[in-house]
């Protein structure tokens, strides 16, 4: 019984001195921690062989929360949806086979990182739930129609005008594979922020 008591006293001493030197970095996360929502709109690049490596417009819609873990460094979960376009055939199959087009729903992490007191760069990476239409590669092309699993990435850099809106210039990959067929896609994009 004395055993066990010393133990629970030396474990509550270690919580409680943990949660001392966790108070300073609590306070200063409240400065800069909070809910985030943020949309994009660019120009998705599908590089497809039967569709030529065609353009489209794409855009991203995205929420989450951001935790400051230094003074300059906030990182977080998000979640959002992605339309990435649809793509028009561009071979002999052309009105046979129907446009490829991606979209899905994307839930990850983010990072946000201040260079000096306005500029920022940015990374975000996670899964990818797509739905998407393709030809399947073969002699005679088929149509692919369907949904998968697969990841999402990217990077970027803005500027912050306060602490609640900032612009930024992205680059986003969302990877999508299935039975042969590659909707993979990149989104150059130009993006909005408003930070709670």
């Amino acid at each position: 019984m004395k055993m066990e008591n010393e133990i629970m006293n030396k474990t509550f001493a270690a919580l409680a001195l943990a949660g001392l030197f966790a108070l300073p970095a609590v306070s200063r996360a409240d400065d800069a921690s909070g809910y985030f929502i943020n949309g994009s709109v660019g120009q998705s690049d599908l590089r497809s062989h039967t569709y030529n490596k065609a353009h489209d417009i794409g855009y991203q819609l995205d929420g989450g929360y951001r935790w400051a873990v230094a003074p300059s460094v906030l990182l977080g979960v998000e979640g959002g949806y992605s339309y990435l376009g649809s793509f028009s055939v561009r071979s002999p199959y052309a009105g046979v086979l129907p446009d490829a087009s991606l979209h899905g729903w994307t839930l990850g992490g983010d990072a946000h990182v201040n260079l000096t007191s306005n500029w920022y760069v940015s990374g975000r990476a996670g899964l990818f739930h797509w739905n998407g239409r393709n030809t399947a590669p073969s002699a005679t092309p088929v149509a692919f129609n369907g949904h998968g699993n697969d990841w999402y990435a990217g990077a970027g850099f803005g500027y912050d005008f306060s602490n609640n809106t900032s612009v930024g210039l992205n680059y986003d990959y969302y990877d999508a594979k299935k039975n042969g067929t590659d909707l993979s896609t990149g989104l150059w994009s130009v993006s909005a922020e408003y930070r709670f």
